[in-house]
C-alpha cells in the first residue's frame, strides 16, 4: 500500500524519509499545490505534499483539491492522512489537542469544485461515514504510543471522533458564527479537511484528517482574540508532535485494506456507460477505468 500525507499550517516537509525524490504530476485539473515528495519510511513507500505549498503561499479557498487529490490516485497512494490546524469549539478540546473528525459540517461555497464528476458523468457516494474508521483507530493507537513516550509528558488529549465544521476563509469566524456552531454541537472548525475527505471518498481513497487545536477560536471570552501570532506559537508544537505520530503511524498502517474505501465507486455511478462521453470517461480512468473501461 502507498501512503499519502497532506501537511497543514506549519508542516511543510516529512523527517525521515529515504530515497527522497521531488515528483510533479500533471492532471486534467490542473496543478497540485506543489510537486509530491515521494520517500521511504520504514520500507513504506509514502508521497508527501503540502498543501498550502512551501512557504505556505496558497490561501483555503485557492488551494486545487482536486488536483491533489487526483494527483495521490495517478501516483498509486490509497491511503491519505490529512494534517491541519484547526479552531477547538468546545471547552474541554484545548489548543495542541488533537481531534480525529468523523464528521463534517459544510459552510463552503464551491461543492462543484469538490467533486471529480460531472461533463457527462454523474455520480453519488455515500458520505454518511465521510472517514475511515480503521485508519482513525490506527492513528488512535499510534498517537497512544508516541504520547506515552514523551518525555516530559505532554498533556496532550487524543480524541476519536467529533464534527468539523468547514468553512472557507481567510478570515476566522465571527463570534455569532462560532457561538452558532458550538449550539449545534459541533467540535472543531477550520478551512481545508472536508473537500480532501469528499475527493478521497470518490477516488475510493482511504481518508482520515488528525485535527490539531490552536486556539478557542473566538467564542471562547477568557481567552484572546485568534491572532497569526497565536495561531502560529501552537502550529510549532503541534508540527512536531504530528512529525513524531506520522513516524509511529506509517509502518503500522496495514498493508491491505479492511475497509470499504476501495469501492465507494460501485454502486455510486449513476450514468449509463453507453452514455458517458469518451472524453469524460478518459479524464477520470484512474478513478472510474475499473468500472467503465479505459477508453
Amino acid at each position: 500500500m502507498k501512503i499519502g500525507v497532506i501537511g497543514g499550517s506549519g508542516l511543510y516537509d516529512l523527517e525521515g524519509m529515504e530515497q527522497v525524490e521531488s515528483v510533479s504530476v500533471d492532471t486534467p485539473f490542473g496543478e497540485p499545490s506543489d510537486p509530491y515528495i515521494h520517500g521511504v519510511i520504514a520500507g513504506r513507500d509514502v508521497y508527501f505534499l503540502p498543501r498550502h505549498g512551501k512557504g505556505h503561499r496558497i490561501m483555503p479557498s485557492e488551494i486545487n483539491h482536486r488536483a491533489n487529490i487526483f494527483g495521490f490516485k495517478k501516483l498509486g497512494v490509497d491511503c491519505v492522512l490529512s494534517i491541519s490546524a484547526v479552531g477547538s469549539l468546545r471547552e474541554e478540546l484545548r489548543p495542541r489537542d488533537i481531534v480525529l473528525p468523523d464528521q463534517y459540517f459544510d459552510r463552503t461555497k464551491k461543492s462543484l469544485e469538490h467533486t471529480f464528476f460531472g461533463e457527462g458523468l454523474v455520480a453519488h457516494v455515500a458520505f454518511g461515514e465521510p472517514t475511515c474508521p480503521v485508519l482513525r483507530k490506527t492513528i488512535m493507537e499510534s498517537s497512544a504510543r508516541v504520547l506515552e513516550q514523551q518525555e516530559p509528558r505532554l498533556d496532550v488529549r487524543v480524541n476519536a471522533g467529533g464534527t468539523y465544521v468547514n468553512m472557507e476563509g481567510p478570515a476566522f469566524s465571527t463570534k455569532a458564527e462560532s457561538n452558532a456552531y458550538r449550539q449545534f454541537g459541533f467540535d472543531v472548525i477550520g478551512m481545508t479537511s472536508l473537500p480532501e475527505a469528499k475527493l478521497c471518498r470518490e477516488a475510493e481513497l482511504c481518508y482520515q484528517a488528525m485535527a490539531m487545536v490552536t486556539d478557542y477560536d473566538c467564542w471562547h471570552e477568557s481567552e484572546e482574540d485568534v491572532t497569526v501570532d497565536l495561531v502560529i506559537s501552537h502550529l510549532m508544537a503541534n508540527s512536531a508532535l504530528a512529525k513524531a505520530i506520522l513516524q509511529d503511524l506509517i509502518p503500522a498502517i496495514a498493508e491491505e485494506r479492511s475497509c470499504r474505501c476501495g469501492s465507494a465507486l460501485e454502486n455510486a455511478l449513476l450514468t449509463e456507460r453507453g452514455a458517458a462521453p469518451e472524453a469524460t470517461k478518459q479524464k477520470l480512468a484512474p478513478i472510474v477505468g475499473k468500472y467503465l473501461g479505459k477508453s
